[in-house]
């Protein structure tokens, strides 16, 4: 559940987008937030903690890189409620779909329209 807490961030969840496209230094993600690099090295921490992304240290550079493991706990948790919320979506998708079909009522008093 620490990574539920780690998302609850939306800068840490714009991270964790930006590492679904592969591995980027700490100074490329940060250059991307209207925040201090301290605050996104905060929050980087924050995710490495949670084990949502693993670092390594390349250089000069530190290197982040997401680690889907927790995500995937965190779905197969999420799996035994899914059902509270797709049936009531299922139905709406039902309805939208009848929605675009032309409608036709039948005359109701048996005069041709």
């Amino acid at each position: 559940m620490q990574a539920l807490a780690a998302l609850a961030d939306p800068i840490r969840r714009e991270l964790l987008a930006l590492l679904v496209r592969g591995e980027l230094a700490a100074g490329e993600l940060a250059g991307r937030f209207p925040v201090s690099r301290p605050a996104v090295s905060r929050h980087l921490r924050v995710l490495r903690e949670a084990g949502l992304v693993s670092s390594r240290v390349e250089g000069r550079r530190r290197l982040y890189a997401l680690d889907p493991r927790p995500l995937r706990e965190l779905d197969e948790w999420l799996e035994s409620y899914r059902g509270l919320w797709a049936q009531p979506f299922d139905a709406l998708d039902t309805e939208i779909a009848r929605g675009r079909r032309p409608r036709v009522h039948p005359p109701t008093d048996g005069a041709a329209p």
